[in-house]
């Protein structure tokens, strides 16, 4: 009984070892679009602290001619800790530590030269400057979109329709593979790390976009408040009236370009790090 829970505290912990290094490397590779995609989710036709880009490509092109590298890595440091804990564990209780977190990412991503208040100039001086101004519970806004996010993304839709087709995917590449006459070799060494990207890439895709439209509602809420100090949405339930009102559906969907073109070769670098680090720890495992 101890040897078991000794295997499976190991395994645990590869695990989660292995989705850490899997987000820093997917984060640190694909940040810019997550830029742009922020801008694009907030960008409702009536802001004006946001310049208008003509696509994804024209956008990245502008931040970087404009804000230069720091405004292509706008809020990398809370993303990269935001996704560490978040691949380390999940539910609701992650949603709760990092909510803060996330809200910071996206309004440091969303300053520009434009903003007429005073900009952050980093993680700790937003979080000071937001529990100064707005108090402790602006750092829960958004807290509602995230608990759908995270209770679809593991339950319902995202994690439900993405790991379950991985998997699915995994298993058929792994017979396939062993019809040819590989059936000796361990999974491990059975598949490479193009099947991994492969698997990664065509399982997050519908996942993806059945979540879509809660990330533009958490993005939008998410927002600094004007000079005067009064929030653009009020609640959930404001955003999706306004959009509705002035966007129509589609205004759900703003951003959806650079989403692809983030998530797609995200998920696919994810299970590529993730598959090869858990790898190396079970070869690990076996000699000892």
């Amino acid at each position: 009984m101890s040897g078991m829970s000794k295997n499976l505290g190991h395994w645990q912990w590869e695990e989660a070892a292995s989705g850490a290094v899997a987000g820093f490397t997917t984060v640190a590779s694909l940040h810019p679009l997550d830029v742009v995609r922020t801008r694009f989710q907030v960008n409702d036709g009536r802001v004006t602290h946001i310049p208008l880009y003509k696509n994804t490509v024209n956008a990245l092109f502008t931040i970087g001619r404009t804000e230069g590298l720091k405004g292509l890595y706008a809020g990398f440091h809370p993303a990269v800790l935001g996704s560490t804990v978040s691949w380390a564990e999940a539910g609701g209780l992650v949603c709760l530590c990092t909510n803060p977190i996330w809200l910071v990412k996206t309004r440091l991503q969303l300053q520009t030269p434009l903003h007429q208040t005073r900009p952050y100039s980093g993680f700790y001086d937003a979080l000071r400057t937001i529990l100064r101004e707005e108090g402790v519970s602006a750092l829960y806004k958004g807290m509602g979109p995230g608990l759908l996010l995270v209770s679809y993304y593991y339950y319902v839709s995202h994690g439900a329709i993405q790991f379950t087709v991985y998997e699915e995917l995994r298993k058929l590449l792994l017979g396939f593979k062993g019809k040819e006459g590989k059936t000796n070799i361990p999974d491990d060494k059975l598949l490479n790390s193009i099947d991994y990207g492969m698997l990664g890439a065509s399982s997050k895709v519908s996942a993806m976009l059945l979540t879509y439209p809660y990330q533009v509602i958490r993005a939008r809420i998410q927002q600094r408040p004007g000079n005067d100090g009064i929030p653009k949405y009020m609640s959930s339930w404001h955003v999706v009236k306004d959009t509705v009102r002035f966007e129509g559906f589609p205004g759900f969907y703003k951003g959806i370009t650079s989403n692809l073109l983030k998530n797609v070769p995200a998920a696919s670098i994810t299970f590529v790090v993730y598959e090869n680090v858990l790898n190396i720890f079970k070869r690990a495992r076996r000699k000892d």
